[in-house]
């Protein structure tokens, strides 16, 4: 593994589905308070707000992970140092695309969405995932979630006044066309679009983060994927309890956005060894 000539500067944010980049509102000041330069790209079309995408959600229905990840490998290498890549859900199972091909100094995935071989589906992701495929016609829409979705997907574990507020602010529909390509890579022979080398000894450090109570990407699966790394690097996993699947903005979310840098310091290539860690 090459060492860095300068340690990082700049901290890229990649949220996940039915959600934006306003996801990280709140960890974006946090971190420049920190000295760190802040990105937070959107995928491809998505860089309009909110509620104009709920308006007019086409820009999702055109989503493709290529275009994504081509476009998210722009951002990073216009940077003069590779950054601290955080990415949350879908944006976490990007981020270990990016690694892969060799991008970034550290990687952190919250909640990460699985990468191609990890088959383990347990029963509340299946309840989570049903939303999106009980249709086959949802491969070629932007699929919305109902309040009750979203409260058993996203904010399981958030007051109810909490909730609604977090459905109101960041709620999107999400690319069906993705989400059912992702389970059916298993399925198809050769690598597809989520796929990743898994004996991979350039990637640098990657910390999974699990929320011990996310019904969409639950702790088996964190474990099952971290499982699948066998490269000679660093892979580590750390579960919060009683977190749901929108832990960028569930309630103490300062707690895991400062393990999670403090981690990526300490693992970032190039970075002196020693710095001190929260957390186990």
């Amino acid at each position: 593994m090459a060492t860095l000539a300068k340690r990082p500067d700049t901290i890229v944010l990649v949220h996940g589905f039915w959600v934006t980049p306003r996801s990280w509102e709140h960890w974006i000041p946090r971190y420049q308070d920190r000295g760190y330069r802040v990105l937070a790209p959107a995928y491809p079309g998505l860089e309009i707000e909110v509620e104009a995408l709920n308006r007019d959600p086409t820009p999702i229905e055109q989503l493709t992970v290529p275009a994504i990840i081509g476009h998210l490998e722009g951002v990073v290498a216009r940077l003069e140092t590779p950054p601290i890549l955080i990415g949350h859900s879908a944006g976490g199972a990007f981020v270990q695309l990016l690694l892969d091909r060799g991008h970034g100094a550290v990687g952190v995935t919250l909640d990460s969405a699985p990468t191609e071989g990890v088959r383990i589906t347990p029963l509340s992701q299946l309840k989570a995932s049903w939303p999106v495929l009980k249709n086959p016609a949802n491969r070629h829409k932007a699929v919305p979630l109902t309040y009750e979705q979203w409260r058993y997907i996203f904010t399981n574990t958030f007051d109810e006044a909490d909730a609604r507020a977090a459905y109101d602010r960041y709620h999107v529909p999400a690319s069906g066309h993705i989400f059912w390509d992702s389970v059916l890579a298993n399925f198809i022979p050769g690598p597809q679009d989520i796929a990743v080398d898994y004996h991979n000894d350039a990637r640098v450090p990657l910390l999974f983060i699990s929320g011990g109570e996310d019904h969409l990407m639950p702790p088996a699966i964190q474990r099952s994927n971290a499982k699948h790394y066998k490269s000679n690097t660093i892979t580590e996993i750390k579960e919060f309890p009683g977190r749901s699947h929108l832990m960028p903005a569930q309630k103490g979310w300062e707690e895991v956005a400062d393990y999670a840098l403090a981690c990526a310091e300490e693992h970032a290539t190039g970075l002196p060894q020693g710095v001190a860690s929260t957390g186990d």
